[in-house]
């Protein structure tokens, strides 16, 4: 079935793949993608980014960026495209990498009295101050790639160890004990809540991309109470970022019931298991429509309001 006859653009380009750790991730977002909008009846090609360099098609109306990690939600895609002048989804560049930067976007969090764990910044060598249970990140990767959950001293420096091999700086938080909650975020509109139930209460890369490994409920079980203060830190968070078209906004709910973000994805995953999709479809949006949406708001040289980090 056809829609073309009131697109804004025609000819599109789906980015996927890139040269991130999470390429795989990213080449069945871009192919999920690509097929509903061709189903949409947009002229697509998709492109696989194997390196940090940008080949489009002749003609590209407009950029629907698929890839996750470094080079797709960093800011550097978005940048060549500015300066290139072709209208593209999603965030630009400055709010990408802020999200990006687990550093920067603790700063915006804490600054803006948005509700996170409490954390510091560790490079090698550095003695922690924090008591366990800790969580370590590496301060700019995704899909919980070089994450660790450590509950004693035996585990801390493995963990540690494992986490410096992605980036210079890890971010150290404190473990909130409780429940996994996600809130996705299309135009400037909260979606339904979705709570994650991973295996061990640990939301890992296998227990994200391994189909049938977690549990995602939606609509959530936690109350109306709870759902409101999840999507209002979320819509909080998304602004704070100066972030833009959509996104998605992962946070803790304490066992006494208090929620806290811990970070935002400006480029959610589009497969078969992400949670972008399943909250739209608890909204009413099937995926091609969802896809098709994100597109219509493509856009070029839009002032990014992003708040100060102090």
């Amino acid at each position: 079935m056809s829609h073309d006859n009131d697109h804004r653009f025609k000819k599109v380009a789906v980015l996927m793949g890139g040269p991130s750790a999470e390429r795989e991730v990213s080449l069945r977002s871009g192919t999920a993608v690509a097929a509903a909008l061709e189903r949409r009846g947009y002229a697509v090609v998709a492109v696989d980014v194997t390196d940090h360099t940008l080949n489009l098609p002749a003609g590209t109306e407009a950029v629907f960026i698929a890839m996750h990690g470094e080079f797709g939600e960093d800011g550097m895609a978005q940048n060549l495209l500015e300066r290139r002048g072709i209208p593209y989804t999603g965030s630009g560049p400055r709010s990408s990498a802020v999200s990006f930067d687990k550093v920067q976007s603790k700063k915006i969090l804490v600054k803006q009295g948005i509700a996170t764990p409490e954390y510091e910044v560790l490079r090698a060598g550095d003695r922690r101050t924090l008591s366990l249970p800790l969580v370590t990140k590496p301060a700019r990767q995704g899909s919980s790639i070089g994450a660790h959950r450590v509950f004693d001293e035996a585990g801390w420096d493995p963990a540690i160890r494992d986490t410096f091999l992605y980036d210079r700086e890890a971010i150290v938080e404190r473990y909130i004990a409780g429940r996994e909650m996600t809130v996705g975020i299309v135009g400037d509109e909260a979606l339904p809540v979705i709570e994650i139930r991973a295996p061990d209460e640990w939301y890992s890369y296998a227990a994200k991309y391994t189909k049938g490994r977690t549990e995602y409920l939606v609509p959530t079980p936690i109350g109306e109470q709870a759902a409101r203060q999840c999507r209002t830190l979320a819509l909080n968070t998304f602004r704070s970022f100066g972030a833009r078209g959509f996104a998605r906004v992962d946070l803790r709910l304490s066992i006494g019931g208090r929620a806290c973000v811990l970070e935002l994805n400006s480029i959610p995953g589009f497969t078969e298991t992400s949670l972008l999709p399943k909250a739209a479809a608890q909204a009413g949006m099937d995926f091609e429509e969802l896809c098709d949406r994100i597109l219509r708001a493509a856009a070029c040289g839009v002032a990014e309001a992003i708040a100060d980090a102090g």
